[in-house]
């Protein structure tokens, strides 16, 4: 059986790596920083690896995070 991430995890991965902040990803979203960056955490631990760091000025993505990122942005588009 195939195991997917969840689907709320991966936009919320998605707004904040286009953003590199994670309020304006909650706003785009209508939902709040903490929601995102839960979901952000909930997708790391599904995937088993760090996407983002989180910084006083916002999100800085990681090697795998910068790699994912315009995967999941051109699926997203793509449905």
């Amino acid at each position: 059986m195939r195991h997917l991430p969840s689907l709320n995890a991966l936009r919320a991965f998605e707004a904040a790596g286009r953003h590199l902040n994670l309020g304006r990803a909650a706003g785009e979203l209508n939902v709040t920083h903490g929601a995102v960056s839960k979901q952000v955490k909930l997708l790391e631990e599904q995937l088993a690896v760090q996407l983002a760091t989180r910084t006083k000025d916002g999100v800085k993505l990681t090697a795998h995070g910068q790699t994912l990122l315009p995967k999941i942005t051109r699926v997203l588009d793509d449905i």
